[in-house]
């Protein structure tokens, strides 16, 4: 039976063009680049998180690095796309199959992420999506996408509605006060370990201190 979604942004991922785009974001090259990425953003957090749980997992990219720079951590992943759960099945990491918004989980993670996620998601979801992300983390909350102080959508590939910039930390710190900015940072496409010209954040719990 086909999977039913709430938007035509998670019917996009779950299908073909969400295939194809493991093809596009795999290799030893991204994962030195995410090996540098995560290692000066964890250089923030003591002591180093012991579990992570990243929305938008894909094939496990993400979940390589942090592996190699906390190799006892605990990984667990939500994917939409079955052919990239299929993947991340063959990795030491918990996979849920399923969207973000439908995904339940009643344990809390000490550091969960986005990573080019949110910027692909319906806006009208964010909300709910902020919601879950606080609500999964009992400390740190990394966001890391395309910024942009105002809401603004961008042609993806040429798709249109798929692919939208805004100050999505900025939105989670309003709307949870007790959610303080540990640290922040731009990584660069021509950098010696690029990155695709992401912003990230990370953003901690004031009671976890």
């Amino acid at each position: 039976m086909e999977k039913k979604y709430d938007s035509t942004q998670e019917e996009f991922w779950a299908g073909d063009f969400g295939s194809e785009y493991i093809l596009r974001n795999s290799g030893q090259e991204l994962l030195s680049s995410n090996i540098h990425f995560f290692s000066k953003i964890l250089q923030a957090t003591y002591p180093l998180p012991k579990d992570f749980l990243e929305v938008g997992a894909n094939i496990g990219m993400n979940i390589d690095a942090l592996a190699r720079i906390t190799p006892n951590a605990n990984f667990t992943g939500i994917e939409i796309n079955t052919q990239a759960c299929n993947e991340l099945r063959r990795k030491n990491c918990r996979v849920i199959e399923s969207s973000i918004l439908n995904a339940n989980i009643e344990v809390t993670y000490n550091f969960v992420f986005s990573k080019g996620v949110l910027i692909h998601l319906n806006p009208n979801q964010l909300v709910d999506v902020y919601k879950k992300l606080y609500d999964w983390s009992n400390q740190y909350i990394l966001i890391a996408e395309y910024y942009n102080p105002s809401p603004i959508a961008i042609t993806y590939r040429g798709n249109s509605e798929k692919l939208f910039k805004r100050d999505f930390a900025g939105e989670m710190l309003d709307m949870f006060p007790d959610l303080i900015l540990r640290d922040y940072g731009f990584s660069y496409h021509r950098d010696r370990f690029p990155q695709d010209d992401i912003t990230w954040f990370l953003l901690e719990k004031k009671g976890a201190l």
